[in-house]
């Protein structure tokens, strides 16, 4: 690949953030779009300020007319790729990618469709019970609309799904009367009604959340990034780790970290760090799918982390009627356990590897933080407006006018007022995608609301289980395994928002059926839908990292899976035990301390499992003894933990005792090497 035609980190994250990446506008059309995009970002800042008289359908009603067209401007309707030259965005004939006549058609009708209920919006609602047939008919526009812009912007997978819903609404009552998952059947007219007409369609709880939360964020997002502060957030990685063998793998996973707080995307975070952290781990050793798997581990920390986490944490929020910092809560401690394996996998990594010491830059830290350092103080800003009780809408505003006003003190990322409008274009632009994920995944919730699909579908699942025994802990343990299948499964064809929704309203049934709380399930089912993206064989944040390094995709999702193995594992300690919902922060701080320290060990001992390595390679008898330690240990009752801090005990002594044997046998063997045993290894060596 010549170097004209290497793909830009624009073109990555495109590819890989979602299915059917934006198009290459040409400069008349991207202003039309741009300027469509910045209006939309400022009508959702003044509903902060000023919200809807008319209520929350009304101001969704809005919303969804502005943003749906965009998504038909923005992405292509086929997999023809983008025209370009080595020179610029536009293809020969200077068009670019620009939208064509069916394109424009349907942003039009899609603008009409959703400005329809606006005509009368009172007598409009009072017609939900009987609506009339132009009712009906701009409510199959819009659902055929809404499965369109979802296809253009996921792909296939998600409408299909979609459709499935439907024909089970409209067919369920065909079914026989015995199956769990019949019904009655519904009508054209009463689930158009639902969907267009209610609540819990196209203008539900998803779309709801798209339209407040993640559209705020997203600009909060923009606003910080093109203040400088991604790349602050890199360059201050950089500086804080160096002069050892581990600094640039401790380097890329800080900086992957603190670049979740920009982006927001596990595939984004992955491919906007490897373009400078890549050449950092290559230079230290580190092979093509170890430096991958890195990468992708540490951008798909961006979705699990506070203080932004993912869109779906703000969905948790919404479902559980509880503040987003309570959410951030919940995801604490899991996210010190998962950085704390990949960073000891990374310890692992340099100590089995024949990695080198990198130099990261000349800077120093602290001068960077005594320069720079401000921008963390927005972010600070959001957690402390909601530990007020500011709601998380008012409070990333706030963090959002401080980070503008704090951009000017530095020049050369000063937001002047032509940059500040590029950052509200962009804020809206960059979540279209979810906005017509979240009115797809709308469909979903109607038909699973309207049916009564998930009570049912929780009985057969919790019935499946039981067909192994009725003992009420292996069948939360086999309804938990099979939950995590499903999830995981599900979010291999769809984006992580959607499969949260689709797995809260037909999946978590099950499990708080079996009496695990709704706040341990939520969490699980959404650790579960974010993994999916470093899950094999589709991996996005894997293929793009892979993409990056040039390695291969399968042994670069491989290596993924084995730094990001205690996210996989750790969510089954929320809903195996009471005690697991410690580690979500729920009870008192020793209870939070002692789980967490636990946790901590099983963490090491997964680390020790997938590394190989305890105080030096350890064998497979020793690994699996720490495998079967982490595992006990993660349960997190007494009994379990005692057997499980057994098991490592046991490992330790035979991996000791293996050690000291095999010391005495060498220097048997050659006895002046006694002399050089404890020597140091050289720069850049492998230690024995």
């Amino acid at each position: 690949m010549t170097a004209e035609n290497r793909p830009t980190v624009e073109d990555l994250v495109a590819e890989y953030d979602q299915e059917r990446p934006m198009r290459r506008l040409s400069p008349r059309i991207l202003a039309v779009v741009s300027a469509a995009c910045a209006a939309l970002s400022a009508f959702v800042l003044l509903t902060v300020f000023q919200p809807p008289a008319r209520g929350t359908q009304f101001f969704l009603t809005v919303f969804l007319a502005a943003a749906l067209p965009l998504c038909f401007l923005t992405h292509r309707g086929t997999l023809r790729p983008a025209r370009r030259t080595t020179g610029g965005r536009t293809g020969g004939d200077g068009r670019g990618d620009d939208p064509g006549p069916l394109d424009w058609l349907l942003a039009v009708v899609a603008l009409a469709v959703c400005l329809y209920p606006l005509l009368d919006f009172d007598g409009f609602l009072e017609r939900r019970q009987l609506p009339t047939v132009p009712d009906t008919v701009a409510g199959l526009l819009l659902l055929l609309l809404v499965l369109e812009a979802c296809r253009r912007t996921t792909g296939w997978v998600l409408p299909a799904f979609c459709v499935g819903f439907l024909l089970y609404a409209y067919y369920g009552g065909l079914l026989p009367y015995q199956w769990s998952l019949a019904h009655a059947g519904f009508d054209l007219d009463a689930i158009v009604a639902n969907l267009f007409m209610g609540t819990e369609g196209f203008y539900g709880v998803p779309l709801g959340v798209a339209a407040t939360y993640i559209v705020l964020f997203t600009i909060y997002g923009a606003v910080l990034d093109l203040s400088g502060a991604g790349a602050f957030f890199i360059e201050l990685s950089f500086a804080a780790f160096r002069g050892s063998r581990s600094a640039p793998g401790r380097t890329v996973t800080a900086a992957g970290f603190l670049l979740g707080t920009v982006s927001g995307s596990g595939a984004a975070t992955a491919v906007s760090l490897g373009a400078v952290g890549w050449p950092l781990l290559r230079r230290a050793g580190y092979s093509r799918e170890q430096g991958g798997g890195i990468l992708a581990a540490a951008g798909i920390g961006a979705i699990l982390s506070p203080p932004t986490l993912g869109a779906a944490a703000f969905v948790i929020a919404e479902y559980l009627r509880t503040s987003y910092l309570t959410v951030l809560v919940y995801a604490t401690v899991p996210t010190v356990l998962y950085y704390l394996g990949i960073l000891l996998a990374v310890e692992i990594d340099s100590r089995r590897s024949p990695t080198r010491v990198v130099e990261g830059g000349r800077k120093s830290a602290l001068r960077l933080l005594a320069r720079f350092g401000y921008h963390f103080l927005s972010l600070f800003l959001i957690i402390g407006f909601m530990a007020a009780g500011l709601p998380p809408f008012k409070a990333v505003v706030g963090a959002t006018v401080l980070q503008f006003a704090l951009s000017f003190l530095d020049p050369e990322h000063r937001l002047t007022p032509r940059r500040l409008y590029a950052a509200l274009a962009e804020g809206s632009r960059s979540v279209l995608p979810v906005v017509a994920t979240c009115a797809a995944a709308g469909i979903v919730v109607a038909v699973v609301t309207q049916t009564g699909l998930g009570l049912n579908l929780a009985t057969v699942i919790v019935e499946a289980a039981g067909a192994f025994g009725d003992d009420p802990t292996v069948k939360l343990c086999l309804t938990s395994l099979l939950a995590a299948v499903s999830v995981s499964v599900l979010g291999l064809a769809v984006p992580v928002t959607a499969s949260f929704i689709i797995s809260a309203v037909i999946i978590a049934p099950a499990m708080i059926a079996l009496g695990v709380s709704t706040p341990e399930t939520y969490m699980f089912v959404f650790y579960y839908a974010v993994l999916s993206e470093v899950t094999p064989p589709t991996a996005l944040a894997a293929a793009a990292a892979a993409a990056i390094t040039g390695g291969s995709p399968l042994r670069t999702m491989t290596a993924t899976w084995k730094y990001a193995l205690p996210a996989f594992l750790v969510p089954f300690a929320f809903v195996l035990t009471d005690n697991g919902a410690h580690l979500l922060g729920e009870g008192p701080f020793t209870a939070v301390a002692w789980t967490t320290a636990v946790s901590a060990v099983a963490v090491a001992a997964l680390a020790a499992t997938t590394g190989g390595w305890l105080l030096g390679p350890a064998s497979p008898p020793e690994r699996a003894l720490c495998g079967g330690a982490a595992l006990l240990l993660l349960y997190l009752e007494p009994v379990s933990i005692a057997a499980g801090a057994a098991l490592l005990a046991a490992a330790l002594a035979a991996h000791l005792l293996r050690r000291r044997a095999a010391h005495r046998r060498s220097r048997a063997a050659d006895p002046g090497t006694a002399a050089t045993d404890n020597l140091p290894t050289t720069k850049g060596s492998s230690p024995s």
